[in-house]
């Protein structure tokens, strides 16, 4: 059955993987989608300016995998073709935590991917491009969304080409998948209404990252390693994960300011400081494939749009411009595309309605709280290192005494092991630790400890 329209034009700002996702999602449902990027944009897997944190490791989840190809049917194929390093969930990655080293290692019965971000970019990007009614524009910064006189509703976006040029692109809907989201709070100010209220934890974090070519002698016991310190006291960490092309990449940091610096002998010289020596034992004789790359990453930052009580028509800010997570646990992609999946299928549920698109945004801000509350929650463990900023939740350090015995308990029990990684990957929700029997076997090693 043909999809209903709902509108001539739509307009994406930023063709990251939120925009990009977002345009997927958009397709069916408007005549004309046109996807505006301040960068150039490659015709290969490469990287670019306005994603600088691409150049370190990056996961996608199960659940943000399974969503990407509902989007873009056949997707997993592109993946394995672009060269992904399949991964069996629990058995190929090698996780060291404090009490585990390594924690039990069990095949969990499904395959994610370890590729690069710009190679996942460049798949989905073709994937967008092959749809007709799409149309990707780089070079072109969008310099205000626009509004009728009322300021109810947005009626396009204006924008700078590269040229230099200046051009006005109207549209019924305009998604704002910018980032950071400047151009939806640059327009909330300018017509009068409230910004919205923001929880922030502020961690402070910093890392570096280097490319490696897999030694002919690697390790045949593990295809990536994830190295935990021992919090409170210890922020250090690492992961390694292989890429297409035969390479490993790995990301080293910390938090406060016990972070690597850009030098490749003091790159080697931290990973040499990590609570274990596997990441350093694997890349000490690997030959460096490019030079030291760092980022830094001060806090996650939730908006909270769905408190507010007006909010312009025809406007609807997704992804980081929402919610942007602490990059250690792997997220932001995932999301992206989950929330891509949740607007594909409130347009498609609106689409009978009188006005669909007036009562897009409101739908989305309630929805999409189910879609952050289990990320976030997970962000909020980062309140286990003293120095995190912001405002603790409520009984913390139980929470985080439930978490510690939740882990001992899948060390031993597979299913356990299973449920835990179902969340992580946001296949379930966080709340599938409520369940009465395992709370009882949880607080029963809670006791024990």
């Amino acid at each position: 059955m043909a999809a209903t329209l709902i509108g001539k034009r739509a307009v994406v700002i930023g063709a990251g993987m939120g925009g990009l996702t977002a345009a997927g999602a958009l397709a069916d449902h408007f005549d004309q989608v046109v996807v505006l990027e301040r960068d150039t944009l490659p015709s290969q897997a490469a990287y670019r300016a306005g994603t600088p944190q691409a150049r370190h490791v990056h996961a996608l989840l199960l659940s943000g995998q399974r969503a990407l190809s509902e989007l873009f049917p056949g997707f997993d194929q592109d993946l394995e073709q672009a060269g992904a390093v399949p991964l069996r969930t629990g058995l190929d990655v090698r996780v060291e935590r404090p009490g585990y080293d390594p924690f039990p290692e069990r095949d969990l019965g499904w395959l994610s991917y370890a590729i690069s971000r710009p190679m996942i970019e460049h798949a989905v990007r073709r994937r967008v491009e092959s749809r007709s009614n799409i149309t990707l524009r780089e070079r072109c910064r969008v310099t205000e969304i626009l509004a009728s006189p009322s300021g109810e509703t947005v009626t396009g976006v204006r924008c700078e080409n590269g040229n230099g040029t200046s051009e006005t692109i109207t549209s019924d809907l305009v998604i704002d998948a910018s980032g950071r989201g400047t151009p939806t709070l640059a327009l909330l100010q300018s017509i009068g209404l409230p910004l919205p209220e923001e929880t922030a934890i502020g961690i402070d974090l910093g890392y570096g990252t280097c490319i490696f070519a897999i030694p002919d002698d690697a390790s045949t016991e593990w295809k990536g390693v994830m190295t935990f310190g021992e919090a409170p006291h210890d922020s250090r960490g690492g992961l390694l994960l292989p890429l297409e092309g035969n390479r490993w990449m790995t990301t080293v940091g910390g938090r406060h300011g016990d972070v690597p610096s850009g030098d490749a002998e003091e790159f080697l010289t931290f990973a040499r400081s990590l609570r274990t020596p596997t990441i350093y034992n694997a890349i000490r004789h690997a030959r460096r494939l490019e030079g030291v790359a760092r980022y830094g990453f001060p806090e996650s930052v939730r908006r909270h749009f769905e408190r507010l009580d007006a909010f312009p028509g025809g406007l609807l800010p997704i992804g980081d411009a929402i919610c942007r997570f602490n990059p250690v646990y792997g997220q932001g992609m995932s999301v992206a595309a989950l929330e891509a999946r949740l607007l594909q299928g409130l347009l498609e549920r609106l689409a009978g309605g009188s006005v669909p698109i007036a009562g897009l945004a409101p739908a989305f801000f309630t929805d999409v709280q189910s879609v952050i509350e289990t990320p976030w929650a997970v962000a909020q463990f980062d309140f286990a290192f003293p120095d995190t900023r912001g405002q603790r939740p409520a009984n913390f350090d139980t929470t985080l005494r439930f978490g510690m015995a939740l882990t001992r308990l899948a060390a031993e029990d597979p299913a356990v092991h299973k449920l835990m990684l179902e969340v992580q990957h946001l296949l379930r929700p966080r709340s599938a630790y409520t369940d009465p029997v395992l709370i009882q076997r949880v607080f029963a090693k809670m006791a024990q400890a």
